[in-house]
């Protein structure tokens, strides 16, 4: 399987607007973030997560021509107000594309983009909605899910098991369940919210991310959802070695 980070910035992505790049230093390109996603391939066969308001650059950047489908994590804006972008990714396949979620979620966007899932006299609907239950098969990569809190919603975690490959996804989120715990233990890649260091009352910060990722014995863990505090170069001075910041257009091979 191969992923790639789309984006590991946060809601506001880094630089903010203003050319705000807190305690980033501009001169280092891995510090400009957009919003988080990533691409999943398997056998021939991607899935989009997330389709934030960066989307359409995104998929320019990653020379991406069509997805198979897009699985949504929850329905805060920066992971899906580039749903219209989706129209370009429908008229590439010549149909809907599948737009999976949780069944609340859909429900959401729904109401949000009714023109998207329902079209209209004039342009044919652009997405198709798939509840997800607990697994989908993407090529030949089965992925399984868990609710993860953040605030007063959940969103969407991912494990992705291929061959004796793991790895796992797990954005937005602000505290480790026992479900959460028992589908990324041992993963070889962890790819996991850390908006910054401070404790946040939605996200996940530094300190408790390292804990967890010992805990849960993975191989590798990557930082994602970072926002303007989070330094590349410094990050990296700082972590061990296994653990290391994300930057848009990294990818694995796994």
């Amino acid at each position: 399987m191969k992923i790639r980070i789309l984006g590991c910035g946060t809601s506001s992505g880094v630089p903010r607007i203003g050319n705000d790049w807190g305690d980033c230093d501009p001169s280092e390109p891995k510090n400009r973030r957009t919003r988080s996603s990533i691409l999943v391939e398997s056998a021939g066969e991607r899935l989009l997560v997330d389709c934030g308001p960066d989307m359409r650059e995104q998929l320019i950047a990653a020379d991406v021509d069509a997805i198979d489908a897009v699985l949504v994590t929850h329905d805060h804006a920066d992971h899906c107000h580039g749903i219209d972008d989706v129209r370009q990714l429908s008229h590439l396949i010549g149909r809907p594309v599948p737009l999976l979620a949780r069944s609340e979620t859909l429900r959401r966007l729904g109401k949000r983009f009714a023109y998207a899932f329902d079209g209209s006299p004039l342009y044919p609907a652009v997405v198709m909605p798939v509840e997800i239950g607990k697994e989908y098969l993407l090529g030949t990569a089965q992925l399984s899910f868990t609710d993860q809190p953040h605030g007063g919603i959940t969103s969407l975690g991912i494990r992705i098991d291929e061959g004796q490959a793991t790895a796992a996804y797990a954005i937005d989120f602000h505290d480790l369940t026992d479900d959460m715990a028992r589908l990324y233990q041992g993963v070889d890649l962890w790819i996991c919210d850390c908006q910054r260091l401070e404790p946040h009352p939605t996200h996940a910060h530094l300190d408790a991310v390292l804990g967890w990722a010992r805990s849960l014995n993975v191989g590798q863990l990557l930082l994602t959802h970072l926002d303007k505090s989070m330094d590349y170069a410094t990050l990296i001075s700082v972590l061990p070695d296994w653990a290391a910041p994300a930057f848009d257009g990294q990818e694995f091979l796994l």
